[in-house]
């Protein structure tokens, strides 16, 4: 039985066997709430993006590293291009913020691909496994997941934002449950050996400002 509280509200999941009783179940959620009380504490303390209203020289960050949005205006195709400092966004006159704002999510969303491609090639190869596939998506209570079903890891969009090393343990972590479906001692165990620093990178990804929008590893 594993038991998260889950970013910006608290939300408890418990993962338990389907023949495991509900009483047997409820014993163990209220055992664990001091623990949840100060999950819930921690998240409420856990600073914030600011909200991106898309207006030159905001700040917006790509795989941890801040760069400052510059905006031009083109009667061409709305682009995006990173420089060492900023990232040109190139748009007509008039366009919609809704626009904007999925422009830029796919953007994320192709440079976040390109380094998972590698990071999942080389993960797989190291922890012995193959034919594992991957998605990327908004999610709002996690940083990824894995279907054991399909044999498939989902991330989080928001990733793109992060510290490589971030994204890298988010995905030794979620391969790691190609093994082991719950966090027992197992599941550490070989994450361990994969990933010694996992602790450390988690701590890391856990103390960044999360998302502006409602959704600890």
């Amino acid at each position: 039985m594993h038991l998260s509280v889950y970013p910006p509200n608290g939300e408890v999941v418990i993962s338990a066997p389907l023949r495991m009783r509900k009483d047997i179940v409820r014993v163990y959620t209220i055992s664990k709430l001091s623990w949840i009380k100060k999950q819930r504490e921690k998240l409420q303390k856990q600073e914030r993006e600011p909200k991106r209203e898309f207006l030159d020289k905001e700040s917006h960050y790509l795989f941890g590293k801040r760069y400052l949005l510059k905006l031009v205006e083109t009667k061409s195709k709305p682009s995006i291009q990173l420089k060492s400092t900023s990232i040109i966004l190139s748009i007509p006159k008039g366009i919609s913020k809704p626009k904007v704002k999925k422009l830029f999510e796919d953007y994320y969303k192709s440079e976040l691909q390109l380094k998972t491609d590698k990071i999942m090639a080389s993960a797989q190869k190291k922890m012995g496994l193959s034919n594992i596939t991957y998605g990327i998506r908004k999610m709002k209570t996690r940083w990824g997941s894995y279907v054991p079903g399909k044999k498939k890891v989902w991330l989080n969009t928001e990733l793109a934002k992060k510290p490589i090393d971030c994204i890298e343990y988010i995905i030794y972590h979620e391969l790691t449950h190609a093994f082991e479906k719950t966090h027992s001692a197992k599941f550490k165990s070989i994450l361990s050996k994969n990933l010694p620093n996992w602790r450390e990178l988690r701590k890391k990804l856990n103390q960044l400002p999360t998302a502006h929008v409602d959704w600890q590893y």
